[in-house]
């Protein structure tokens, strides 16, 4: 498959850069033709749908909180279909659950994995996507990502890799991706700057500028199953410019 069928952004890259109109009107012109979205847009689905048809961009991914699927499940499901996701991550456990013990985080993946059963009953998958958090071993070198992976047994639930985060936990990427190659659907794309710099941005950087290998790290993704590779930047100086840039490095490589 060509990238540029593949490749999406992350909207949270862009969260400083107006309204929602005016994020997907820039992402057309750089020639972006899918998003993945963040929760806050499930709360107008007709809206946010509208918006992307106007744009030509579709939404084949998204985020949303534990806390929305723990308590309106059904309700996320329902306006996810009206955007036109198919495919729904969880990106973070709550701050107060992220020092939890090893039985925890066991018992948070069993959760998560009900949660995808449910999910699938209306045609949709449900993924956790990681940050660095996830990989503090604990005592015995077992890390609370394996232990949620662990509890989700063998559910539905999918996985969706955040490459970059992987690499500040101290994880070998391409390792975690051939160990949940079975959960694998999507990665995110980006990228860590030169030790010491862009330290305004938290020490990302637009991909290419930085230090990680991502043709080769797309060529193991797409071997492992992902299907999307969504370009995400965490405090981008110049989000438009983060889009552009990112987009043409990877076209360029990739075609």
């Amino acid at each position: 498959m060509n990238l540029s069928e593949e490749l999406s952004i992350q909207l949270y890259s862009l969260r400083e850069y107006g309204d929602l109109e005016r994020q997907l009107a820039a992402l057309a012109e750089a020639g972006f033709r899918r998003v993945e979205t963040i929760g806050s847009h499930l709360a107008d689905a007709k809206g946010t749908r509208a918006l992307l048809d106007r744009y030509g961009i579709g939404a084949p991914t998204g985020h949303v909180a534990m806390t929305d699927l723990r308590s309106r499940l059904d309700w996320v499901a329902e306006q996810a279909k009206i955007v036109g996701i198919e495919e729904l991550y969880m990106p973070a456990v709550p701050v107060e659950e992220r020092g939890l013990s090893a039985e925890r985080w066991h018992a948070v993946g069993a959760e998560l994995g009900e949660m995808a059963e449910r999910m699938a009953g209306y045609d949709l998958a449900l993924g956790y996507h990681n940050h660095h958090w996830e990989l503090n071993p604990f005592d015995d070198g077992s890390t609370p990502l394996q232990h949620l992976f662990a509890g989700a047994g063998g559910s539905k639930l999918t996985f969706e890799a955040d490459l970059a985060w992987l690499v500040r936990g101290d994880g070998d990427p391409i390792a975690w991706m051939e160990r949940e190659k079975t959960r694998l659907t999507a990665i995110h794309i980006k990228d860590i700057a030169p030790t010491g710099s862009n330290i305004d941005q938290d020490g990302w950087a637009d991909i290419g500028g930085g230090t990680l290998d991502w043709p080769n790290l797309i060529g193991e993704a797409r071997a492992r199953g992902a299907r999307w590779m969504v370009l995400e930047h965490d405090k981008p100086k110049d989000p438009i410019g983060f889009a552009h840039n990112s987009r043409a490095y990877l076209l360029r490589h990739f075609g």
